[in-house]
């Protein structure tokens, strides 16, 4: 038996000198994958792995098993019958409706997935079943591997209270707060009066932001306890909630941990989470700019620490809230391959029609914690370049793991940015749905790795995430990876639903992100009355209203070479070669003179004069031009014979219109629209579902107060009047689904 053992540690010698070459170039191994997967045919592993989860991650997952020589299972809804996840694996299994709770989230049905299948191994991925101790459970019995950490860890590490105990009994910073469960509102008052305002109130099995409230008084902590426990029962099927002192404006950093069954633990170096809405990342890099390397190393060290104290044997996460003095507290350990967090929770509150939304996360100020649906760890992947989907796989097999500490490498800078079906210009990102009519990533651009799970023709529903994908780039160091991500951002189209991008623009090139000065109170603290897009220079203004008369002159004379290639007779008038035009933005009117140059415009607008160059192909979704030797990549979303024009603009979509100076000064004889008084209307400000009314017809509401709770991608919201009256008419009941704008109630 010796010789056997002897070329078995022949070949992981050569593995691991293969993963050591493949760092040296880390994010150029695998197209643009970023990371480098380097299968060893003399170490099998699994025929066929069913992943139970669907959308990016499933996506992610399966890319790594072809390339390892593994068959792949796709599980799926009835609405995610046609998914692009479901086309990429070999096998596929319908697991239910389109609710979670009856397809991704249903045992039997998954179980009876993987019996049918005959799959040996199963990824859950992150979210749905990733921490579902009974799933493991299920499967250890049935004699199917369970790709992730073993039940023990998810048990001890998914409850909030037991991990803090065991993060405290490992050494590991603990935040202060209350250890046992919390029974009641009033218990939970004492219990804050006892730690100190402002406190956190956590669902103990939750995640995701889901089960978590800041409170800064005693109602704040009985609405927070109510909103707590209900979110939690829904989502977790767990209403216990713990409650621990809230630390305000830290860094949100987490450690990347990877262990195997034979008591190896590494850590991964960190990863920068600090930005953030709604409990939930919105831009993540890595590594931090905040951290030295003693600090690094003593968070790297305790993250080890507590996976060791329960054999975990998986890729997980531990998160930290990092001080400005650099001192960092634990927050949770999450056993799947890195989900998302939380951080943000402005109580950001938007006027519509009639109503206030308050966002019921916190206050205006910050929340933070831990994640919920979007795995961080292509940005780990990019700067150490392993692959986490591979490792997981190979642990779970049993394999050792094939590196030391010394050998992870932070190589360059990754930046990540999550791109959602959201509208940033409600509360930072309400959901958005609808199907997605064009598509394209910017994988033209260099050293830019795209996780998604959709194309053109996806549908978005309410009834999953509304992510998008993860849009990451590379860069030798964090100068170029923002570069790059400015660029894919402009060059990514996506049509049909409305998207975070100009948000995620702003952010990366905010001269406070530029420097690093950030926190997880960055997003209300730079736009304390909501995000408004992108504001533009008096340069900028010049550039945008340039561009849109040259379009507007390049549409008029494409039209022109039409009707002259026509069988109809050619026009005698003699063709213009310049052009005396009104653009208006906003309330403002500008007077602009357009000329011809061969491909080039010279216009002149408000005293100045601009060259913009392009070859003028409006057909197609993105529009290269150059405006006085500076290079933009503008998108015209919308265009029409009235001249109204829709075009985005260092990633903020500007309405326009462009007329002849003629035709605007006889558009003033024009009749304006009047829009509708809504006033007495209370609307919904997002598609959801109607989770509970708490008036009836013929109530006298008061300003201020709760009328109803709408459920959003499994978070709760709190709809409350912005105005005294009494109830008319109520046109919805709870497990109604209703639709952006739709009209709720009525006030007489």
């Amino acid at each position: 038996m010796a010789a056997p053992r002897a070329g078995a540690a022949f070949r992981r010698a050569i593995l691991a000198l293969k993963h050591a070459a493949s760092l040296s170039r880390c994010s150029f191994a695998v197209s643009r994958a970023l990371y480098s997967t380097v299968h060893d045919s003399y170490e099998p592993t699994f025929d066929k792995i069913l992943i139970a989860n669907r959308g990016e991650i499933a996506c992610r997952i399966m890319k790594t098993c072809k390339k390892m020589g593994i068959k792949t299972v796709a599980i799926h809804s009835d609405v995610d019958s046609n998914a692009v996840h479901v086309k990429m694996a070999d096998e596929a299994s319908c697991v239910g409706p389109a609710p979670s709770n009856k397809s991704y989230l249903n045992l039997d049905a998954v179980m009876e997935a993987i019996e049918k299948t005959g799959a040996q191994a199963v990824h859950p991925g992150y979210g749905f079943l990733s921490e579902n101790k009974d799933f493991a459970t299920r499967l250890a019995a049935e004699g199917v591997a369970f790709i992730g950490p073993d039940t023990h860890a998810i048990q001890a590490m998914g409850d909030k209270i037991q991990s803090k105990l065991i993060a405290k009994n490992a050494k590991v910073n603990t935040i202060p707060g209350y250890d046992g469960m919390v029974k009641n509102a009033d218990e939970a008052v004492k219990i804050a009066r006892e730690i100190g305002y402002p406190i956190m109130i956590k669902a103990s099995a939750g995640g995701g932001g889901k089960g978590m409230r800041i409170a800064w008084d005693d109602n704040e902590t009985r609405e927070g306890f109510r909103f707590s426990s209900q979110e939690a029962a829904s989502s977790f099927g767990d209403d216990r909630l713990l409650i621990e002192k809230f630390i305000d404006n830290p860094r949100h950093i987490e450690i990347q941990v990877i262990g195997d069954k034979h008591g190896n633990t590494l850590w991964l170096n960190e990863r920068e989470c600090s930005i953030q809405r709604r409990h939930q990342k919105v831009v993540e890099e890595a590594p931090s700019t905040f951290l030295d390397p003693e600090t690094r190393r003593a968070m790297g060290e305790q993250a080890v620490a507590l996976a060791k104290a329960v054999n975990y044997s998986s890729a997980g996460t531990v998160e930290f809230l990092v001080d400005a003095r650099k001192n960092f507290y634990f927050l949770e350990m999450n056993t799947r391959l890195q989900l998302e967090v939380d951080g943000l929770g402005a109580i950001q509150d938007f006027r519509q029609i009639g109503i206030v939304f308050f966002d019921r996360l916190s206050r205006n100020e910050d929340v933070i914690h831990y994640d919920g649906a979007q795995v961080e760890h292509p940005v780990t992947e990019c700067i150490t370049g392993l692959d986490l989907v591979q490792e997981m796989i190979r642990v779970a097999k049993g394999y050792p793991l094939c590196h030391k500490q010394a050998d992870i490498p932070i190589n360059g800078w990754a930046i990540e940015c999550r791109v959602y079906a959201e509208d940033p210009y409600k509360s930072f990102g309400l959901p958005s749905i609808g199907r997605l009519s064009q598509y394209e990533e910017p994988l033209l651009v260099p050293n830019v790795r795209v996780d998604s799970g959709i194309q053109e023709g996806s549908d978005i529903g309410i009834y999953y995430d509304p992510m998008i994908s993860k849009l990451v780039t590379y860069g030798a160091n964090r100068a170029e990876a923002l570069q790059r991500m400015e660029e894919a951002l402009d060059t990514y189209v996506i049509r049909g639903v409305t998207h975070n991008i100009p948000l995620l623009r702003e952010v990366i090139i905010h001269p406070r992100f530029v420097k690093g000065d950030i926190t997880t109170n960055f997003l209300p603290e730079v736009y304390p009355d909501g995000f408004k897009g992108h504001e533009l220079q008096e340069s900028e203004l010049k550039e945008l209203l340039a561009t849109a008369a040259s379009i507007y002159v390049a549409s008029l004379l494409k039209a022109q070479r039409f009707l002259r290639r026509s069988t109809r007779a050619p026009a005698a008038k003699r063709e213009e070669r310049s052009w005396e035009l009104s653009v208006q933005l906003d309330d403002g009117k500008h007077s602009v003179t357009v000329s011809q140059a061969g491909s080039s415009y010279i216009v002149e607008v408000d005293g100045k004069t601009l060259s913009v160059t392009s070859e003028w192909n409006l057909a197609l979704p993105l529009l290269p031009i150059t405006i006085d030797g500076t290079p933009r990549t503008i998108q015209c979303l919308h265009r029409d014979a009235a001249g109204n024009m829709k075009i985005q603009y260092l990633g903020t979509a500007y309405k326009v219109q462009v007329l002849t100076q003629l035709a605007a000064e006889l558009n003033k004889y024009m009749p304006e629209k009047v829009l509708e008084d809504a006033g007495n209307s209370i609307m919904s400000p997002m598609p959801g579902t109607i989770v509970s009314i708490g008036i009836a017809v013929g109530d006298e509401v008061s300003e201020g107060q709760e009328v109803c709770v709408i459920e959003a991608m499994k978070m709760q919201n709190s709809l409350i009047a912005t105005k005294s009256g009494k109830i008319k008419g109520i046109n919805c009941k709870p497990g109604d689904t209703v639709g952006e704008e739709d009209v709720l109630m009525e006030f007489e």
